[in-house]
């Protein structure tokens, strides 16, 4: 499929802060490559109600794509996760997220580069924070070079552009540089 800009979607909903999480359900954001086949991975896990392709940790309000690939606002494409912790715990997520990307090659992702396909996971509290740091250590075991992912806290989370919501499933592209270990 091919897409003219005009034929885009370029709108993008409200931002997600840090402490906004819908009640009975939990959310954390991960950033592992393209955004585009970390949601698609996310979303076949069961227990995962929603997950949502944006940027975050960066410096600037209401990123565009094209700011964000252009290296200079300090965002990573992630993709934040609501799951419900009943279903799936977020140890459970984090495993699924070391097994499908490379966590040891920093600011690349397959043929992608640049700081916004870096390795992340963005601690939404305590808890969580605690979980991805003994988590990053068991998995670094599994690994012969260093993880270079950062384990940071939540900033606010900016949806991407309504076009690259779902993208997989609405252009059948495959989910772009997504490892399975």
């Amino acid at each position: 499929m091919i897409f003219r800009r005009n034929d885009l979607d370029q709108t993008q909903a409200a931002p997600i802060q840090p402490d906004d999480v819908p009640d009975g359900l939990d959310r954390a954001a991960f950033a592992a490559g393209c955004f585009w086949g970390v949601e698609d991975f996310f979303r076949a896990i069961p227990g995962v109600v929603d997950a949502i392709s944006g940027y975050e940790g960066g410096m600037v309000d209401h990123p565009t794509y094209e700011q964000v690939c252009s290296g200079t606002t300090g965002h990573a494409e992630a993709v934040l996760v609501t799951f419900d912790p009943k279903v799936v715990s977020f140890e459970k997520l984090l495993a699924e997220f070391w097994r499908h990307h490379d966590p040891t090659t920093p600011n690349r992702q397959g043929p992608d580069h640049g700081t916004q396909y870096r390795s992340a996971v963005f601690t939404r509290n305590e808890a969580q924070a605690a979980a991805a740091k003994a988590s990053l250590e068991e998995f670094q075991a599994r690994f012969r070079r260093p993880i270079v992912t950062e384990v940071t806290a939540a900033s606010t989370f900016w949806p991407a552009e309504e076009y690259h919501q779902r993208y997989t499933e609405k252009t059948g592209f495959g989910g772009c540089h997504v490892a399975n270990w």
